[in-house]
């Protein structure tokens, strides 16, 4: 389990080379591209940017070392291994027009307001593309951006805008889905128990039993009811792993487990406590999370 990376840089290779997708004009000379089969081609030697008849860039061609020539429609996207860590993003240049009231302009207003942060601007760069709401993968990545802009930046304002997107989608069994929904309720209603928004918090965690109410079979919803209430009595807030990323120095791997435990109290909060737990403990419990989360992020943050 890891924190979020900050940069855009993409994957490494077993070589240490970055593997990402480019847009065809910031091919380098020392790229290589890669196949179908992810095979890499042999190294860039030369760029240069052909015209159409009314001076508008139309084609980029790559020279290779081996002689071959590679054209690549100006503007496309193209795979490629490369040396080169990815440029930084630019708020104003990196993020897709979007539609007003769209998902999409509530995700690039939010991370307009913190143009300087990589990792906001990677995921909302993606995101302004086109969000799909019925994407269980576009759900995840929102809710992860969410709880980055509450936990890193302590910018409860956006991450609440964000998880608007997810908290008013309705359950409709598809776990995947729900639980970047789920996990967006429940960081709603803790912000809004934060603020002394009573009401608006128990809305919130009232959505969470959703899929409780579900199960149509009373002797079935009777055992489901009764499990979910043992794993809430019971819950794993991995102590045990956390320790041990304390004790090996490994502030990544800590802030992981961390993030895990934070999720967890969230949620039992997000439900109002459990037979174990008060309403009183979870909060204390969640302020001391997300303090010890910011303070592991400078951590990481000064040692990049």
């Amino acid at each position: 389990m890891t924190a979020p990376n900050p940069q855009n840089t993409g994957t490494h290779d077993a070589a240490g080379d970055y593997l990402r997708s480019v847009k065809a004009q910031q091919v380098g000379p020392g790229d290589r591209f890669l196949t179908r089969q992810g095979e890499p081609s042999t190294p860039v030697a030369q760029i240069r940017t052909t015209r159409d008849d009314f001076g508008t860039p139309a084609l980029v061609v790559a020279t290779l070392s081996d002689g071959r020539e590679v054209r690549i429609a100006y503007g496309s996207t193209i795979r490629v291994r490369t040396h080169r860590p990815a440029p930084a993003l630019d708020v104003s240049t990196d993020l897709s027009p979007v539609e007003e009231g769209s998902p999409e302009a509530t995700v690039v207003e939010v991370a307009q307001l913190h143009p300087d942060n990589q990792h906001v601007l990677a995921v909302a760069s993606k995101l302004s593309r086109g969000i799909n709401l019925r994407s269980g993968a576009q759900l995840e990545d929102i809710d992860t951006l969410a709880r980055h802009l509450f936990i890193d930046l302590d910018d409860s304002d956006g991450a609440l805008r964000l998880t608007t997107l997810l908290t008013q989608l309705p359950y409709d069994g598809a776990m995947g889905r729900w639980k970047s929904i789920e996990s967006s309720l429940a960081l709603a209603a803790n912000i809004h128990f934060h603020r002394g928004e009573e009401a608006e918090g128990r809305a919130a965690g009232a959505r969470l039993a959703e899929p409780d109410q579900d199960e149509e079979d009373p002797i079935r919803a009777q055992r489901a009811a009764e499990i979910r209430q043992r794993q809430m009595n019971e819950p794993n807030l991995y102590d045990r792993e956390v320790l041990r990323a304390e004790a090996n120095g490994d502030p990544i791997g800590e802030r992981g487990w961390r993030e895990s435990r934070l999720a967890t109290l969230m949620y039992l909060r997000a439900r109002g406590g459990s037979e174990t737990f008060t309403q009183e403990e979870l909060d204390r419990r969640v302020r001391r999370e997300v303090a010890a989360l910011r303070a592991l992020a400078e951590t990481v943050a000064s040692e990049d």
